[in-house]
C-alpha cells in the first residue's frame, strides 16, 4: 500500500518556519549594513548591486550546508536614486545605465533580501550620500518623516487584542475590544506624521502578506491609494508581512520614469506556452536560480538574450515586470522596508533597516498631534522583564523633540 504524501506545515505554527525566516533575516540585515557602508558620491550603481548580490550569495552559502533545502537571493540588490520610488537595478549591457553613479547629498534606497526554503526576508533602507554626523534641511525632514511614519504604521498594523496596555483589567479589555484600524484610517493617521514634516505619503505604497514562495500573497494594505487601487485584508496572528513605507518631499504622486528599461522581474504562477527559444531558456534559468523571487536581468547568463526572451515572458504573464517608478515632481523620496511576523506576543521585526539616531537629524519641525504621540509611545510587542529594567526615553518624547533613542521590541 502506497504511503500518503506528508503535508508540510509552512505556517509560523511550525518552529522551523520562523527559524528559516530569522536565518534569512540575519543575512539580509548583515548584507544591507555592508552595502550601506559602500555608499559614497560617484560610486557606480551597477557595480554596487553586483557586489551586494555576490555578498548575499556568500552569506547564504554558509547556512544549511549539506542539507537539501532550497535557498538563495530573496530580492536582488537594488539601489534607487533620489527621486526613484521602486527598486532600481541597471544593466551592464546598456552603456548609459551602466555608467550611472551616486550623487553627493541625494537620498538613495538600498533594497535586498535572502530566502531559505522559500521563506523570504527583505529589507530596505534610505541612506544620504555623503552624510556627516549631522543631517539638516529638507533631507532631515524626509528621513525623520519616513522613520516615524514607519514606526506608526507598525503600531497601526498590530491587531487590537495584542496591544500591550498598562492599567486596570478594564482598560485592557477595552483596548482588546477596539476594532482594528481600517486601511483608510491608517492612511489618515500616517498623513498626520508626514504633514508634520511638510512631506507626503508616496501614492499606493503597498504592504504585502508574505507566504511560502510568495511575496505578494492574498492580502495587502495600500497607503494613499491611487485611482482604482484597493487593499484587501488586515494582519492576523500567525502571518508574516513585508512592510513598506514611502515618503516624498513632493506631492507623493508618482509616474513611470521614461527611457528606463524594466530590469526587475519575478516569476508568477501563470502557465503559458512560450514559443521563442530565448523565452523558454530565460524561464528555465529563472526557475532554477530564483524560484519566485525578484531578480535582475543582469543576474542571468546573457543580458542580451534575456532582453529578448523577457518580452514574451512578460506578455504571457509568466513573469511580472516591476516598472521603474519615480516621484512625479522628481522630488526626493525616502523608503523603508521591513519583514515582520505577527505572533501572539505582538509584532516581531524579523528583518529591518538599522535603527537611526534621531538626535542627529536637525529640524524645527516636530509631531504635535497628541493621538499620534500616544500611539508612538506604545510598544509593538511584549517585552521581557530584563528589558523592562532598562530606562529608555519614551517614543512620544522622541517624536515631539525629534531627538531620542528608538524603543526596541522583542517577540
Amino acid at each position: 500500500m502506497a504511503e500518503e504524501a506528508t503535508t508540510v506545515d509552512y505556517t509560523l505554527a511550525n518552529p522551523d518556519t520562523l527559524t528559516k525566516y530569522k536565518t534569512a533575516a540575519t543575512i539580509a540585515e548583515k548584507v544591507l549594513k555592508e552595502v550601506s557602508g559602500w555608499i559614497k558620491a560617484d560610486a557606480n550603481i551597477v557595480e554596487l548591486c553586483e557586489r551586494g548580490d555576490k555578498l548575499l550569495e556568500e552569506e547564504i552559502g554558509k547556512v544549511y550546508k549539506g542539507k537539501k533545502i532550497p535557498k538563495g537571493i530573496g530580492h536582488c540588490t537594488t539601489i534607487s536614486p533620489s527621486s526613484y520610488v521602486t527598486p532600481y537595478t541597471p544593466l551592464k549591457s546598456d552603456a548609459e545605465e551602466a555608467a550611472a553613479t551616486l550623487k553627493e547629498g541625494e537620498v538613495v534606497k538600498i533594497q535586498l533580501g535572502a530566502q531559505i526554503d522559500g521563506f523570504p526576508a527583505i529589507v530596505c533602507d534610505s541612506v544620504l550620500v555623503g552624510a556627516s554626523d549631522e543631517v539638516t534641511g529638507r533631507e532631515a525632514d524626509l528621513l525623520l518623516a519616513t522613520h516615524y511614519a514607519n514606526e506608526l504604521l507598525l503600531r497601526l498594523m498590530l491587531p487590537p487584542g495584542l496591544v500591550p496596555v498598562e492599567g486596570t483589567e478594564e482598560d485592557q479589555k477595552k483596548a482588546a475590544s477596539r476594532k482594528p484600524y481600517t486601511q483608510n484610517q491608517i492612511t489618515q493617521l500616517l498623513e498626520k506624521v508626514t504633514s508634520a514634516y511638510d512631506c507626503n505619503l508616496v501614492e499606493s505604497t503597498t504592504i504585502w502578506l508574505f507566504e511560502h514562495n510568495d511575496i505578494e500573497a492574498k492580502k495587502k494594505i495600500i497607503l494613499a491609494p491611487g485611482e482604482g487601487a484597493k487593499g484587501e485584508g488586515l494582519p492576523e496572528v500567525g502571518e508574516v508581512w513585508g512592510v513598506e513605507m514611502g515618503v516624498s518631499l513632493g506631492s507623493g504622486k508618482v509616474k513611470t520614469i521614461d527611457n528606463k528599461r524594466t530590469t526587475l522581474h519575478r516569476r508568477t504562477a501563470t502557465r503559458y506556452d512560450l514559443t521563442r527559444p530565448s523565452s523558454r531558456q530565460l524561464l528555465s534559468e529563472v526557475v532554477k536560480k530564483f524560484s519566485t523571487f525578484p531578480f535582475s536581468l543582469r543576474q542571468l547568463d546573457s543580458e542580451k538574450s534575456a532582453k529578448v526572451g523577457v518580452i514574451e515572458c512578460v506578455r504571457g504573464g509568466v513573469l511580472r515586470a516591476y516598472e521603474v517608478i519615480g516621484d512625479k515632481e522628481s522630488k526626493p523620496v525616502g523608503r523603508l522596508f521591513s519583514t515582520v511576523a505577527v505572533t501572539k506576543n505582538g509584532i516581531t521585526r524579523l528583518a529591518q533597516p538599522a535603527a537611526i539616531d534621531v538626535s542627529k537629524y536637525k529640524t524645527d519641525k516636530k509631531i504635535t498631534d497628541e493621538e499620534i504621540l500616544k500611539i508612538l509611545e506604545q510598544p509593538i510587542g511584549k517585552t521581557s522583564n530584563k528589558n523592562k529594567k532598562k530606562k529608555k526615553k519614551p517614543a512620544k518624547k522622541a517624536a515631539a523633540t525629534a531627538g531620542a533613542e528608538e524603543s526596541e521590541d522583542e517577540e
